[in-house]
Order: structure tokens, then sequence, then C-alpha cells
């Protein structure tokens, strides 16, 4: 059995201090090592799903961004285009009352030309008839 001398108690005593020895030079310091990684893994854990968070707010807001931008370029091309649909608009219209109102211009101008030859021809006319009657009458 068991003898309870005194070298169970020196072994004893030996093995209490010899713990107490690894535990202040290897243990803690092992503990200590172990515990700051962990501590650094979850500290660059939290700081790259910061990160992510971040850069999912910035993709977010970048989109949102390029939506209004978007938005805005198709508003500003369709104001464009109505405007220049209705700039065409305006100057077809002008011009087609510039063409109207130098068609009318040109029936006045040709109705007074045609008066005006009218008018020579008819007194072209009576100095011929009055040349010929003078010729007949007098010959």
């Amino acid at each position: 059995m068991l003898e309870l001398n005194k070298w169970f108690f020196v072994l004893l005593l030996n093995f209490l201090v010899l713990l107490y020895v690894l535990n202040i030079i290897l243990f803690k310091p092992l503990v200590k090592l172990f515990t700051d990684r962990e501590n650094s893994i979850k500290g660059a854990l939290d700081a790259a799903r910061e990160m992510n968070q971040r850069k999912e707010d910035a993709m977010a807001a970048m989109s949102r961004e390029l939506k209004e931008a978007v938005n805005k370029s198709n508003e500003i091309f369709e104001s464009s285009r109505k405007e220049g649909l209705q700039r065409q608009k305006e100057i077809l219209e002008g011009a087609g009352k510039q063409a109207h109102d130098l068609i009318g211009k040109a029936k006045a101008e040709l109705k007074t030309d045609a008066a005006n030859a009218r008018q020579k021809l008819r007194a072209d006319v009576e100095k011929f008839s009055d040349d010929i009657v003078k010729k007949l009458v007098g010959a």
C-alpha cells in the first residue's frame, strides 16, 4: 500500500513547487498568448465585418447615385427631345407661313402683272385696231 513517509511529503512539496513555477513561467504566458491571439483574431474579424458593412453601404450609395444620374440624364434627354420637337414644329410652322406668304405675294404680283399685261394688250389692241381701221379706210 501507500506509505506516508517523509519522501512522500518531499515529493508532494516538489510537485507543488514545480507546478507553481511552471504556472508562472509556462502556463500563464501561454494562456496570455492564447487570449491575446484570440482577441487579435476577434478584433481583425470585427474590423473585417465593419469594412464589409462600409463597403456594402458605399455600394448601395453608389448604386443610388447611379440610378439618380441615369434618371436625371433620361429626364434631360426627354426634355431636350421635347424642346427639339417643339422647336422643329415652330420652325416648320414659320417656314410654312413664310412659304404661304411668299406664294400669296407671288399670286398677287402675278395678278397685278397679268392685269397690267391685259391693260397693255388692250391698249395695243386698240392701237392696232385703230391703225387697221385707218389703213383700211384711208387706203
